[in-house]
């Protein structure tokens, strides 16, 4: 028989009445050892339920006993032998992508639901399915009265509408039934776990006691009667009837309340014990604050402690500063696999594939932790990777990539592997064959024996694994989209618990506290945007239908987590409700909740609840003013030396220290419009072919601009196949030809001819104790018939620009370039190639071969002291200052 439910109320003291209720249930037979609980089989939410229950037992028997057979429903069906008659359940993925690959063949379907590609319909899918076993757990138990049951309770639930609103979901409704209907066979999950309820409650062999937060729904009414049939059951559950509920919680929310608000409630409310307000004035201060009265708990011995994270972001930097203090949250609720570093590396892989190696994203994967963690030098080849594609701001592309690697040879051997394996990602494959191929992938590229060394990792490839054998039936192809986005829905629906470290302090969702009993509780997160919870709406089922189908409703679910937050209060004997008092500047109101409690104990004339006080402890700081750094570092003298590094040097000993003696120049920046260095990279080519023509060519003036116009049409075409932006500076080039070759032929007149360019030098300067190398790459050298050498440097300035750069004192470059020189040179000139007054032109350095001279023994004499310890201090003028990438380092400004 079914008794009638045993109704308990909200308390500390549940698990004990439970105990004593099923001790004096007589449901034990009569001849049973009294110690003996085995003969009774208690169903139990979940296994956490199961030791309290065995707690509560002992305390009450107070000596050694047999358990109950103590079991969830869930663990009781899996222990069930297979039944020959019955097919295997589908498995989630293959039921969601067999609806997918229906849904999609309907155009009209997209236009319906806004989906603008056939991925879009994947969420819709997901959403449908669980729709579905809404429907199912809702409708099957009347399906064995009547097979058209179904059918009779959706009428009369569209009946509920207006008529208005029946025409206008009348499209979605006919849908959603017509798709229900048609997947609701053998496979289906929920009906096959109501045939397992049904097989248990034919086989029963124990009388049951059924032990649940909240009354059976019709899915397991029915298999309650179906087992009282055989034996007895008993219902256990709380009790939310005015006089089993602290009058407090009563007077607040008599909307939780069965049978509606007793008089007395109104009159009795007393201040609840142990509850307190904490109210932060930012996230931060939210998360110290929690941080602080959790260490508190515990160093008071309390053991059993609950973070209900209604805000997941406090919650979550909670857990750092816990973790901090050497305190590790046990998360039972988890988060998303999807926000994991290793489903993070498979995305990143799938994404270049999708972007074809767009540079960003390119990069992101080579970064992976898990890509070809075996090699030892991975570090190196993608730093080299890195600097080169910024080197030469390359935006995209493995052919792009691959050219500004030759000189890469070890780089461009893993950046070509990822293309291979990248390249296999082609075609229209099933979900086994898009699942087995991404693994593959992934073994060839190293990352699928890193990822069994992570956590997270083993779950992701489990994942995989689990898709290549449940997907074996489908043979649907899909495309590599298709395949993308639902590997990343997977992920994203899939949580990751991390493994527990230290059960005194758990992280939970309110609903995850029902029938648990803890020292104390902190909810993060008690404001109205967070209490009560958001609940998601199921398209358009209203909830006049959802009532009339026993769908639970908004207001049934809302009903239910006020009831959770009220058990979480009577049940804990201290709990502290924390919330952001302010966000952006503006006032962020506590939960509506608790603001009816504070209303309810102000008109009964009772004390509100009070606000909680948090005293962080007192931390004394050492003072230590910023001083100007001058490090000294004789160790880290540089080998070589280039003209900007000498140039960095006399400009602030500190930037050449951090830039080139520490390596920490910041890396050039990837833009998708050409920029003004571009621009001279150009140019610089178009120059260089220019000059080696008419050397070669030995051309007549006349004939010249047209030799320059096609080189020029040539380099800048295919820079505007790149980027039609660099049309700007093609229009900027064509108005200083004519000049240039003007100049040019000028030049040649006087006897200079063009000898080498964009030629690599190198010179070793040596000296007792120590010596330097000097490198870098002339623009252009000419020659005149006596044999002396000029050294041209060409410039995108103006000719007034570059008189006053040649002047200066503080810039080596030409100076530089002479000394590098495997034979001496007479001259050296900066080159216009910008127009004024339509002429261009150059200016010459002075006295440099005297400067040449000075400049090689002030390299000696500076890398000498280096090299003995001479300190390298920022002092540099504020005009270097001001684009000096390593100014945050050297904190100028704060000393």
């Amino acid at each position: 028989m079914l008794h009638d439910p045993l109704l308990i109320p909200p308390s500390a003291d549940f698990w004990p009445l439970v105990a004593r209720a099923i001790l004096g249930s007589g449901l034990l037979p009569p001849h049973a050892n009294a110690c003996d609980l085995s003969a009774v089989r208690v169903l139990v939410p979940g296994f956490v339920h199961a030791q309290q229950l065995k707690s509560a037992l002992s305390a009450e028997l107070r000596r050694p006993f047999i358990a109950p057979r103590i079991i969830t429903l869930a663990a009781w069906i899996d222990m069930l032998p297979p039944d020959p008659a019955t097919p295997p359940v589908a498995p989630a993925s293959e039921r969601m992508m067999s609806l997918y690959a229906e849904l999609r063949q309907h155009g009209w379907l997209k236009k319906l639901f806004t989906a603008r590609r056939n991925t879009d319909l994947l969420p819709l899918a997901q959403t449908l399915l669980t729709l579905f076993d809404e429907l199912t757990r809702a409708l099957v138990p009347s399906m064995q009265l009547s097979a058209e049951a179904p059918d009779e309770r959706w009428q009369a639930a569209l009946a509920q509408l207006p008529v208005p609103a029946r025409n206008m979901v009348s499209d979605e409704a006919q849908l959603v039934w017509t798709l229900w209907k048609s997947q609701l066979d053998a496979n289906d999950p929920v009906a096959f776990c109501h045939r397992q309820m049904m097989r248990l409650a034919a086989h029963a062999t124990e009388p049951l006691i059924w032990i649940s937060p909240v009354i059976p729904d019709t899915y397991h009414q029915a298999f309650l009667e179906a087992y009282a049939q055989r034996l007895p059951v008993l219902p256990i559950t709380l009790d939310w009837r005015a006089a089993a509920v602290a009058p407090v919680y009563a007077a607040a929310w008599g909307e939780m309340l069965e049978g509606g608000l007793a008089e007395q409630a109104h009159h009795a409310a007393e201040a609840p014990a142990g509850v307190s307000l904490c109210a932060a004035g930012s996230l931060e201060e939210e998360a110290q604050r929690g941080a602080q009265i959790i260490l508190g708990w515990l160093q008071s011995g309390k053991n059993r402690i609950a973070i209900i994270a209604q805000d997941r972001v406090v919650a979550r930097r909670i857990r750092a500063l816990l973790e901090r203090a050497q305190v590790f949250v046990s998360d039972e609720t988890g988060w998303k696999l999807s926000t994991t570093r290793a489903a993070a590396a498979v995305a990143a892989l799938l994404d270049v594939v999708t972007t074809r190696a767009e540079t960003v994203v390119l990069l992101d994967l080579l970064k992976s932790p898990f890509l070809f963690a075996h090699l030892p030098d991975k570090g190196e080849r993608v730093m080299a990777i890195e600097h080169a594609l910024r080197r030469f701001n390359v935006l995209g592309g493995w052919e792009a990539a691959d050219a500004v690697l030759r000189d890469e040879q070890a780089a461009r051997e893993i950046l070509r592997e990822v293309a291979r394996q990248a390249a296999l990602f082609a075609g229209r494959k099933t979900l086994g064959e898009w699942a087995e191929l991404t693994s593959g992938v992934m073994e060839a590229l190293g990352m699928r024996e890193a990822l069994q060394h992570d956590a997270a990792g083993v779950q992701v490839v489990a994942l995989l694994d689990t898709l290549t054998q449940d997907a074996e039936s489908m043979h649907q192809p899909f495309s590599f989209s298709e395949w993308r986005a639902f590997l990343g829905l997977q992920m994203e629906l899939a949580p990751f618990v991390p493994s527990d470290f230290d059960r005194r302090v758990v992280m939970l969702q309110l609903n995850g506290a029902q029938l648990r009993c803890f020292d104390a509780v902190l909810m993060v997160g008690a404001d109205a945007d967070h209490l009560p919870s958001r609940l998601d709406e199921m398209l358009f089922f209203a909830n006049a239908v959802r009532r009339e189908l026993g769908l639970p409703t908004r207001e049934m679910r809302q009903r239910q987590q006020l009831r959770d937050f009220a058990e979480l209060l009577s049940v804990s004997p201290e709990v502290v409700l924390s919330w952001q008092a302010y966000k952006n500047g503006e006032p962020n109101p506590v939960s509506s909740w608790v603001e009816r409690l504070q209303l309810s104990l102000e008109r009964a004339g009772r004390a509100t609840v009070p606000m909680r006080a948090v005293h962080l402890e007192p931390h004394a700081l050492r003072c230590a003013p910023p001083t100007m750094p001058a490090p000294a570092a004789p160790q880290l003298v540089p080998r070589r030396l280039s003209a900007s590094g000498y140039n960095s040097l006399v400009a602030c000993p500190y930037q050449f220290f951090a830039t080139r003696m520490l390596g920490l120049d910041g890396l050039g920046e990837l833009s998708d419009m050409p920029e003004k260095r571009d621009y001279g990279d150009w140019l610089h080519e178009i120059l260089l072919q220019y000059h080696e023509a008419v050397r070669d060519r030995k051309s007549v003036p006349a004939a010249r601009e047209s030799l320059l116009r096609e080189i020029s049409e040539q380099v800048f075409g295919q820079a505007l196949d790149r980027s039609a932006a660099a049309l700007g500076y093609y229009a900027r080039w064509q108005k200083v030809i004519p000049a240039y070759l003007a100049w040019a032929n000028e030049r040649e007149s006087q006897g200079w001819q063009f000898v080498v360019g964009e030629q690599q030098f190198q010179k070793t300067l040596s000296w007792e104790g120590g010596q330097i190398t000097l490198h870098g790459c002339v623009d252009r050298i000419d020659e005149n018939a006596d044999g002396e050498r000029a050294i041209l440097d060409y410039k995108t300035r103006n000719m007034q620009s570059l008189r006053d750069k040649a002047k200066e004192s503080d810039d080596h470059q030409l100076a530089f370039y002479g000394v590098l020189s495997d034979v001496p040179v007479a001259a050296a000139h900066y080159v216009a190639l910008e127009v004024s007054k339509d002429k261009t032109g150059d200016a010459a350095a002075p006295n440099y071969g005297e400067w040449q001279s000075l400049l090689e023994a002030q390299i000696v004499s500076n890398i000498r002291a280096i090299g003995q310890g001479a300190p390298l201090p920022a002092a540099g003028i504020e005009r270097i200052c001001v684009y000096c990438e390593v100014r945050g380092l050297c904190r100028k400004g704060a000393w």
